[in-house]
């Protein structure tokens, strides 16, 4: 690094300067390339100083010469490309002052395109924001824009999801070329997903409760950086080639997957920031603007996020820069949709109560940019109210932990009760889940479209671990097994945890599919945890945020297991897409035509007598297309004995007496794979599978799914 030196350089007026944008813009005027408007939001600094780096030169300093509504801007000359910068409070005489940027942590810009990080020569990590410059081939990618209706997402984690793929060249694996490589395109579109929600790949830190102790903020969910990707997903290859290098390959990831029909959605985490509780470091935001970028009463943060701090949504600057950010990462990143992290927090009015009609979420909603992409809430925080699934407004989509309550206790915990000697729950969730959630969506006038159907995360049991675990086993995270969720409403199936049981892993494999088959046969838009579909196990540990390792790494070993769990899931999305595909895009009216028709194990209709009777196990769905060309019938029985189910008469064929009624033929059952002549496992069934006429009983057996496709033509 150059010989450190500070001076003052005068700027090229402030009458040219602009308040907006913020963040460093080339100018537009006669100066040069390498003159940029400068603004900054600061409300809490009466003077600004810029300290800016070219490459190979050495550190300038300048005072931003003029402020408008807490708004610092001036021209700046010779701060070209790939300059690092940050900002300082200017000394009360009015100088740009003269202090050593390698001693001492600059304040970041809010807006900076990218953050740079290297040891200074105290020792400790410094960070800088980049100045970049933005040019990228696009060539003829194109963002896939695929309806709700037809979308399949797939939550993963950029590093954990290719670090050990052994069909990834070892140089890339566990970066953004790697999530882009062939060997995982072809993985992603095999297996029928329509789009990656990849967790947070904003520049993000770790917590200082993890320094020291050998782990990592391995979610990311601890953002340092709204405008700039994070530097270790890169390739190495990147990283050392530079600032334009990383941001590229994290482009190129986008552009291939586009070109493979894969949209690409962002797990975003505007609630907080890294800057932790009050009296924390200082390195942007505390130290521009305390008061302003966060929530505050009687002088006291209000903590609504669990992590010490909670931007404050109240403000419009806060709420400009978080639309900002998202607007860049479409303009500029092609990026597809947002999944937003505690949502809630991001909808407190200026008393800090939730609001749907909060001028952030109506906003994103209406966007000219953003309206056409994905937007979706995890609606909840940890604040007063903090629970508002299905009540945001139209145009958001909410992650519905509904869903994923019903269908983990339909499946596990009523099951446990039962063989406990205890009684099960009735099958008017299981209804309600499969239905789109109508009692949480429909009150507000949204769609089926509007639940983001899940059974896991990120956060939480893996769908194997439910089956596996009845407690959280946590100790690796070094916090006393105290963190992490205790109400999981999982099974173990009678074993805690690793077994060589045959016949328990083979009921703990039947409720994983069974899970696997509710979700994707649901209305609504379903999103699998990366390694469900293989099966993967994190040893119990529903709260591996700080586990960078193979604890919650994927295990591409491709046992027998996963190789059957991969076979169903695909066997599945295939399904889905021949049923769902036409499926409506709102709930029916009152009196109106309904998409599903429910019936018991006898046939006949359900009654409101049946779904709350809890002795009722077995549920069979109807699914009709309003082109008429197919329907699809399928049997569930939560049960814990085999029984016969007569398979029910179409509606549709017996309101029409002039239709001739379609048989049912058997497409696919959790029961258990079937392998073909090279023992793999496939849950494709024969063609000569019989037709079974409407009116005849077939035996299902317990803890199944079974799926039926009602009409002619191939299966």
């Amino acid at each position: 690094m150059p010989e450190t030196v500070v001076e003052d350089v005068s700027t090229l007026g402030a009458a040219l300067s602009r308040r907006f944008p913020l963040g460093v813009t080339a100018h537009s005027g006669q100066q040069g390339r390498d003159t940029v408007n400068v603004a900054v939001y600061a409300p809490a600094l009466e003077r600004v100083v810029l300290y800016f780096q070219p490459p190979g030169a050495a550190w300038k300093a300048v005072l931003l010469p003029d402020m408008t509504d807490g708004v610092h801007h001036g021209l700046v000359s010779g701060l070209p490309v790939g300059s690092r910068y940050g900002f300082r409070a200017g000394p009360p005489d009015g100088t740009a002052g003269n202090i050593d940027p390698d001693m001492v942590q600059l304040l970041l810009d809010p807006y900076g395109r990218f953050i740079d990080e290297a040891t200074g020569a105290d020792g400790t990590v410094k960070y800088a924001s980049v100045r970049m410059q933005s040019n990228f081939d696009w060539g003829e990618a194109k963002s896939p824009r695929t309806p709700g209706r037809n979308t399949v997402m797939y939550e993963a984690h950029v590093r954990g999801q290719t670090i050990l793929h052994p069909g990834i060249p070892e140089e890339i694996r566990g970066s953004y070329a790697g999530m882009a490589h062939p060997a995982m395109i072809r993985h992603l579109q095999e297996l029928g997903v329509t789009a990656v929600e990849l967790l947070p790949i904003h520049f993000h830190i770790d917590e200082p409760h993890l320094h020291g102790t050998g782990m990592h903020n391995y979610w990311g969910y601890n953002t340092l950086g709204y405008f700039a990707p994070h530097v270790a997903y890169a390739s190495a290859g990147a990283r050392e080639r530079g600032p334009q290098a990383v941001q590229d390959e994290l482009k190129g990831m986008v552009k291939l997957l586009h070109l493979a029909g894969i949209e690409v959605i962002l797990d975003v985490v505007y609630n907080h920031t890294a800057e932790g509780g009050q009296g924390g470091p200082a390195l942007s935001w505390r130290g521009l603007g305390e008061e302003q970028y966060y929530r505050m009463r009687d002088g006291r943060y209000v903590d609504t996020t669990g992590c010490g701090n909670t931007l404050n949504f109240g403000n419009p600057h806060v709420i400009r820069m978080a639309m900002d950010s998202l607007r860049y990462w479409v303009e500029e990143f092609h990026i597809d949709g947002f999944r937003f992290d505690l949502a809630v927090s991001l909808a407190r009015d200026g008393a800090h109560e939730f609001t749907n009609q909060h001028p952030f979420l109506l906003a994103a909603a209406t966007d000219g940019v953003l309206a056409s992409t994905k937007l979706i809430a995890e609606p909840w925080d940890v604040g007063y109210g903090g629970w508002q699934t299905g009540n945001f407004p139209t145009g958001w989509s909410d992650w519905n932990d509904s869903f994923r309550d019903s269908v983990r206790e339909v499946w596990l915990s009523d099951r446990a009760a039962t063989f406990d000697g205890h009684h099960q729950g009735s099958l008017a969730k299981l209804g309600d889940a499969l239905g789109g959630s109508a009692g949480l969506f429909a009150k507000s006038g949204r769609s089926p479209m509007a639940s983001v159907n899940l059974v896991t995360a990120h956060d939480g049991f893996t769908l194997a671990d439910l089956t596996a675990y009845n407690e959280k086993h946590n100790a690796d995270n070094q916090e006393g097994n105290r963190d992490g969720h205790g109400d999981n409403r999982s099974w173990n199936h009678g074993v805690e945890g690793i077994t060589n049981d045959p016949s328990i892993l083979a009921q703990r494999a039947r409720s994983a599919r069974n899970m696997m088959a509710t979700l994707l046969l649901a209305q609504g838009m379903p999103l699998i945890c990366a390694g469900d579909e293989l099966g993967r196990s994190q040893g119990g540990n529903n709260n591996a945020y700080c586990q960078d390792n193979e604890i919650a790494w994927l295990d591409w070993s491709m046992d027998l297991e996963a190789q059957t769990m991969l076979a169903a899931t695909k066997r599945l999305v295939q399904i889905r897409r021949d049923f769902l595909s036409e499926q409506p895009s709102s709930f029916p009216m009152r009196g109106g035509e309904s998409f599903i028709h429910w019936f018991g194990a006898d046939g006949q209709l359900m009654t409101p007598e049946r779904w709350t009777n809890p002795h009722e196990r077995i549920l069979t769905m109807l699914m009709g297309s309003p082109n008429g060309k197919v329907d699809g019938l399928v049997v569930f029985n939560t049960g814990i004995t085999d029984e016969l189910v007569t398979l029910p008469a179409n509606p549709r064929f017996a309101a029409d007496a002039s239709t001739v009624p379609h048989p049912y033929k058997l497409r696919m059952t959790t029961a258990g794979p079937y392998m073909n002549d090279d023992g793999v496992p496939t849950f494709r069934l024969s063609r000569a599978v019989p037709r079974v006429p409407a009116g005849e009983a077939v035996p299902v057996e317990a803890n199944t799914v079974q799926i039926y496709r009602n009409g002619l033509g191939p299966a």
